[in-house]
């Protein structure tokens, strides 16, 4: 076969480049899910004035086309000469899916502009008809078309050859919508180039989408003797009995902090105070006693065989269950004996604990991966499959960033090529490079800043970055709050702020996660500190769920209702389609989520949410109505549209302008589904 004379050379007919999602040019795989809508794009040209066509097309694991789509200007650049070029894939089952972009000489777009401008002109109108005529009877002749489109094509042809019509009959014959649409299907192309191939990972669900649920085993079901002044701590038995609420309220993973032995030497009392008493428990993240380590459960806690019984009751209800990998040990970890290279020893002899100044961690020893990086390793690995065989398919990584990346990269590659369905979440509240190579090198999702983005111009940027700037290798997890982390936010802005955020968490990312007393609105910090007074990783908390239910101080109706709408709207499991609308209040964000299901139906939801958890808020909305994707049948006869509100049942008629009363301390959001 005769070499091209493009062959290795960097660009070919026609130059295309910054393609997207690639991250690091191809040295990773952009992330995905399935059935997501993946945006895919480039920057393509050519030279001269003839019409350019590009096309994305996606590969599955075997390399099988699966699905080709034509790309077109984003509508922001349209007019704007940019060159650049977007669309939309929709992979899979999960798998290393790939996809490659395609420019070619589109010949019936380059036709139609210049038979549309000359014959308007008068110049070379039969030459442009026969040409025409001509182009249309050869793509007729296609074996690669079906005969409906055929027939199409030779009729366009023959009228346009017919030179007893007149010149505008002629001309319709060609353009008209029966010929746009083959040639929309299925181009006429000429000169096809091609780009590199770029990797896709397919995973699963639950890598990208679900609710997650936080809570202390030792506090579900614990019990305190006044008589004794002592408690009795909760296990995985009487922790099982709470996971039927958790699986009603509609979560999908239940997560668990650390349920290893806690450590003695150092161990911390309530609120973190230096001083414990005989019956304080310790931090679950100080890991490690004469008990065991990583690869032992807490005995208060039961044994194995009770934790494989709680696996087993959270798999009967729907739910997965998480497990917190906190890499590090309290000072009567084994480790400390067996492999004191695995620490930092620092001039004195003694062995650093933990500090994130002013925070003083004695109870915790971090990890030195430096000494012995290859030991080290093989131990966690081993310790990871250990909780993988008894059920465990998720883990939520204690502080990542505190680790070489490498590591990371090693790890859960090793992980995946075997048990490729388990998730890693990084728990990385740190500096956005730190979090972004996180991503990069395997974790399937990870913490953000949503929790502290409260105002209207903070929540729209990071909207903005999470869905259409990084999404390739950073998969947000919205987290409303943490044992660590109470804002200010919800501090003082009483029940309307847990509303708020989470309508926020739970309408604006496929993902999102509560910690336990959320739903009880817990917002009492401890002075001087963004964390929770008698804070539970210090102590055991016997929250009395069925009093707070029966008073109505709850906001579990709500929540259950949030994922409801999530399970019943596939536009929410998409990250990448998050459109933002304008308000004229600066309290009042605006967003869409819009998708197009497999049948050709269209999913949309418009969610209006009062930022601002002390007043009443008023605003005119302006929606982009082209990116709702509106159906002319969708229109009422004034122009208008239906929206039916999944929070509060009424229904309005919406348009472009819209006006919008919200009272935060009675309902703070609108949540409206477009009729269709």
């Amino acid at each position: 076969m005769k070499a091209d004379i493009t062959d290795g050379l960097r660009f070919g007919r026609f130059p295309i480049t910054a393609v997207q999602p690639v991250v690091e040019g191809g040295r990773f795989p952009a992330k995905a899910l399935p059935g997501e809508g993946i945006v895919v794009g480039a920057t393509a040209f050519r030279e001269g004035h003839d019409q350019l066509g590009v096309t994305a097309v996606l590969l599955d694991p075997k390399g099988k086309e699966r699905q080709r789509v034509r790309l077109a200007p984003p509508s922001g650049d349209r007019g704007k000469g940019t060159d650049r070029w977007e669309g939309c894939i929709t992979p899979g089952a999960p798998g290393n899916w790939s996809f490659l972009i395609e420019a070619w000489h589109d010949r019936y777009g380059t036709w139609h502009h210049n038979a549309e401008v000359k014959i308007a002109a008068g110049i070379d109108v039969e030459l442009m008809l026969a040409e025409g005529a001509a182009l249309l009877s050869q793509a007729a002749d296609d074996a690669g078309r079906s005969a409906a489109d055929k027939r199409t094509l030779r009729a366009a042809s023959d009228g346009l050859a017919d030179a007893s019509r007149s010149v505008e009959e002629r001309l319709g014959a060609g353009f008209s919508d029966e010929v746009a649409a083959v040639v929309e299907r299925q181009p006429i192309r000429e000169l096809v180039a091609q780009s590199e191939k770029y990797p896709l990972l397919v995973e699963r669900d639950l890598a990208g989408r679900g609710a997650w649920y936080e809570f202390f085993p030792r506090s579900e079901g614990a019990v305190y003797d006044p008589a004794e002044g002592a408690w009795t701590s909760g296990n995985f038995r009487t922790a099982a009995k709470r996971l039927d609420a958790v699986a009603g309220m509609g979560f999908d993973v239940i997560y668990l902090p650390p349920i290893h032995p806690i450590g003695f030497q150092h161990r911390k009392g309530r609120n973190n105070t230096l001083t414990p008493g005989p019956q304080d428990p310790g931090s679950p993240w100080a890991i490690g006693s004469p008990a065991g380590g990583h690869d032992a459960i807490h005995p208060e806690l039961g044994t194995f065989e009770d934790f494989d019984a709680f696996v087993a009751r959270a798999g009967e209800l729907g739910l997965e269950v998480a497990l917190d990998l906190a890499l590090q040990a309290a000072p009567d970890h084994p480790w400390v004996q067996s492999h004191p290279e695995w620490f930092t020893t620092r001039v004195d002899g003694s062995i650093a604990y933990a500090e994130n100044p002013p925070k003083k961690y004695q109870d915790i020893y971090p990890l030195n991966f430096d000494n012995d990086p290859e030991g080290l390793s093989k131990e966690i690995l081993r310790i990871v499959l250990l909780w993988v065989s008894h059920g465990v398919k998720i883990f939520r990584v204690d502080n990542p960033h505190t680790k070489p990346v490498w590591f990371w990269e090693w790890l859960i590659a090793k992980v995946n090529k075997k048990h490729p369905d388990v998730v890693f979440l990084a728990e990385a509240f740190t500096r956005p490079a730190m979090m972004h190579a996180l991503g990069r090198a395997g974790f399937q999702q990870s913490y953000t800043y949503f929790t502290w983005r409260n105002t209207k111009t903070e929540l729209e940027e990071y909207f903005h970055e999470v869905s259409h700037v990084t999404p390739a290798y950073f998969r947000p997890n919205f987290f409303v709050n943490t044992p660590d982390i109470l804002t200010e936010y919800l501090q003082y802005g009483g029940p309307a702020a847990f509303r708020i955020r989470a309508v926020l968490a739970a309408m604006a990312c496929p993902l999102w996660g509560v910690y336990a007393g959320f739903e009880l609105y817990e917002h009492v910090a401890r002075p001087g500190a963004e964390e929770y007074i008698d804070n539970e990783k210090y102590e055991y908390k016997n929250r009395d769920w069925d009093a707070a239910a029966a008073s109505g101080h709850t906001l579990a109706p709500y929540i259950t209702r949030l994922n409801e709408i999530r399970k019943a709207h596939p536009a929410l499991g998409d990250l990448q389609n998050l459109t933002l609308h304008r308000s004229t209040d600066d309290a009042t964000v605006v967003f869409s989520k819009h998708k197009t299901l497999p049948d050709g139906s269209k999913d949309t939801l418009i969610i209006v949410v009062n930022v601002d958890p002390h007043s009443t808020r008023e605003s005119t909305v302006t929606l982009d109505l082209a990116a709702l994707e509106l159906d002319p049948e969708t229109f009422t006869a004034n122009g208008r549209f239906w929206v039916d509100d999944l929070l509060s049942g009424e229904s309005w008629e919406w348009g472009e302008y819209n006006y919008v009363r919200l009272d935060a301390h009675v309902e703070p959001a609108h949540i409206l589904s477009i009729r269709r």
